[in-house]
C-alpha cells in the first residue's frame, strides 16, 4: 500500500513541490519545517510537536536567537568571503545567494527582521564596508584573517623602512645645504683690508704672447738715379766694390752692380777728358792737328 502511495502522481508531484523553494514566512526554524501554504502552516503550528518545541523556546528565547543569529552572521560571512572576497558588492545579490539553499537558516528567526538591519549590524561591528546608494545597500569584506594581517604587515613595515630612508637622505641634504649657506654668509660678512708684506716693492706684470706676428712691408721697387748713384760710388767705393758678407747675391743687388759698372766707366771716361792726357797733349789737339 505504502508503495503504491509512493508512486501515485499526487505522491510525485507533492514531492516535486517539495524540492523548490517556498515562501519564508511559512517556514518554522524550530521544527525546520517548510510549508507550502498559509493552511498548511496553520495546521503545522496547532500540531503536537509545533508546542513541544515552542515551549522550549519560551523557556530561554535569548539562548535560541542568539544561537541562530551567530549561526546566520557566520553563513553570510562565509559566503561573502568566499564568492566575492574583498569586492563591493551589492547586499541583495549576496542574500539572494545565501537563501538559494533549501536548508539555509532564515532571516526571520534571527534579531534583524529586515536585511537593511543586518548590513547596518555589519558596518557598525566592522566586518565590512557599508554604503547606501539610490540603487541600494552595498558592502564589501573587510580580510582580518591572520595571514592577511602578517601580510599587511609586513608591507607597512617595508614602507616605514623606505619612508626612514627617504627621511635620513632628506634630512642630510637638507643639513648640507644649511651648511653651506651659512659658510657663504660667513665669507660674505668677514670682509678684510688688502694688506701688502712688501709696500716699497713694485708690482710686476708678466704678460706672455703666444704668438708675435711680424708687421708686413710692402715691396717697392727702387728708384735709380744714374748721377746720384754715380756720386755715391765714387765717393765711397770701397763700399760699392766690397761684396756681401752673406756670400749670397739678389737679383736687385745684381742689377746694381751692373749699373754701377755702367756709370763708373762714363764717369772715369768724363773723367779723363777733363784732366787731358799726359805731358799736356789731348784729344782736341790730335783732331786739330789731323784736319790741318
Amino acid at each position: 500500500m505504502g508503495a503504491d502511495n509512493f508512486l501515485t502522481p499526487k505522491a510525485i508531484a507533492n514531492r516535486i513541490k517539495a524540492k523548490g523553494l517556498q515562501k519564508l514566512r511559512w517556514y518554522c526554524q524550530m521544527c525546520e519545517k517548510q510549508c507550502r501554504d498559509e493552511n498548511g502552516f496553520k495546521c503545522h503550528c496547532a500540531s503536537e510537536g509545533h508546542l513541544r518545541q515552542m515551549q522550549l523556546f519560551a523557556e530561554s528565547p535569548h539562548k535560541f536567537m542568539n544561537t541562530y543569529s551567530q549561526e546566520f552572521q557566520q553563513e553570510f560571512m562565509k559566503l561573502l568571503s568566499r564568492r566575492y572576497g574583498t569586492r563591493r558588492v551589492h547586499a541583495n545579490l549576496v542574500y539572494q545567494e545565501y537563501i538559494s539553499d533549501r536548508h539555509h537558516l532564515h532571516m526571520n528567526s534571527t534579531h534583524w527582521q529586515s536585511l537593511s538591519e543586518f548590513v547596518k549590524h555589519l558596518g557598525r561591528e566592522g566586518l565590512c564596508e557599508v554604503d547606501e546608494t539610490p540603487k541600494g545597500w552595498f558592502i564589501k569584506w573587510i580580510d582580518r584573517s591572520p595571514e592577511t594581517l602578517a601580510k599587511q604587515e609586513a608591507i607597512q613595515r617595508k614602507e616605514r623602512m623606505e619612508r626612514t630612508d627617504e627621511e635620513r637622505t632628506q634630512k642630510a641634504l637638507e643639513e648640507q645645504i644649511k651648511k653651506a649657506q651659512e659658510q657663504a654668509a660667513e665669507q660674505e660678512q668677514e670682509a678684510t683690508e688688502l694688506k701688502r708684506d712688501t709696500a716699497e716693492e713694485p708690482i710686476k706684470l708678466q704678460l706672455k704672447t703666444t704668438f708675435a706676428s711680424k708687421p708686413f712691408k710692402k715691396f717697392e721697387p727702387k728708384k735709380l738715379n744714374a748721377l746720384a748713384m754715380a756720386s755715391k760710388k765714387t765717393a765711397t767705393p770701397a763700399t760699392s766694390s766690397r761684396a756681401p758678407e752673406n756670400g749670397g747675391t739678389s737679383s736687385t743687388d745684381l742689377v746694381g752692380k751692373k749699373v754701377s759698372a755702367v756709370e763708373q766707366i762714363i764717369q772715369d771716361e768724363l773723367a779723363r777728358k777733363r784732366k787731358g792726357p799726359p805731358g799736356g797733349f789731348s784729344f782736341s789737339q790730335r783732331d786739330e792737328k789731323k784736319r790741318r
